[in-house]
């Protein structure tokens, strides 16, 4: 019995000493995983709460937009990008309210909202959408070269044809016709036969000589 007690006693003045030593380490680490635990908590709910105000006022943009009220939609868009613009909604925004100025001849506007969008959505098929509208807008005020540059970012294949249509579009209004014709030849290269925009590709080659292939 003797023995066991003073086993007792050496393990406990053992963990005495232990604790001693790490029990401050401890007692900050455990701090460390709490407070890291109730902050990933308060940030997943910040989330959630965040991208369910944003969808609130997307469906405001898009109501507005619908009933022509130019007005409350751009206080809508402008919102979302202001205060959501960490949400999938605000380059959706973003991109609306580019129609929108486009459609009011405000190329510049329109612009700045564009490229606003291809930078800040993470959505590789919004930020395709966003270059290949912020290419259509460039081209527009004619400034080719910046239209190309945003035409040759990365993108993915299923907006190949779409980005090569485009490059096509800005090579012809250069006179480059021989090279808009190349651009035009991999746009429909890339496309299903049953594509619709097939057609309007093939009149364009079409209208350049040759034969689509």
């Amino acid at each position: 019995m003797a023995t066991y007690d003073l086993d007792e006693q050496e393990r406990l003045d053992e963990l005495k000493a232990w604790w001693k030593r790490w029990g401050s380490m401890v007692m900050i680490g455990l701090a460390v995983v709490i407070a890291a635990s109730a902050g990933w908590r308060y940030w997943q709910h910040r989330t959630l709460t965040q991208s369910l105000e944003a969808a609130a006022v997307y469906e405001k943009l898009t109501q507005s937009l619908a009933a022509n009220d130019a007005k409350a939609a751009r206080e809508a868009g402008s919102m979302l990008i202001d205060q959501y613009k960490g949400t999938a909604y605000a380059p959706r925004a973003a991109m609306l309210l580019a129609k929108l100025n486009v459609l009011g001849k405000d190329l510049k506007s329109a612009q700045a909202q564009l490229e606003w969008a291809v930078a800040n959505s993470k959505e590789p098929a919004v930020r395709d959408l966003a270059r290949l509208r912020l290419a259509g807008v460039l081209l527009d005020q004619k400034q080719y070269d910046a239209a190309l540059k945003t035409l040759s970012a990365t993108h993915s294949d299923a907006y190949a044809f779409r980005f090569h249509d485009a490059k096509g579009d800005v090579l012809l209004a250069q006179g480059k016709q021989a090279e808009a014709r190349a651009a035009y030849q991999a746009a429909f290269g890339k496309m299903q036969e049953d594509d619709p925009y097939r057609a309007i590709v093939e009149l364009k080659l079409d209208a350049l000589g040759g034969e689509a292939k």
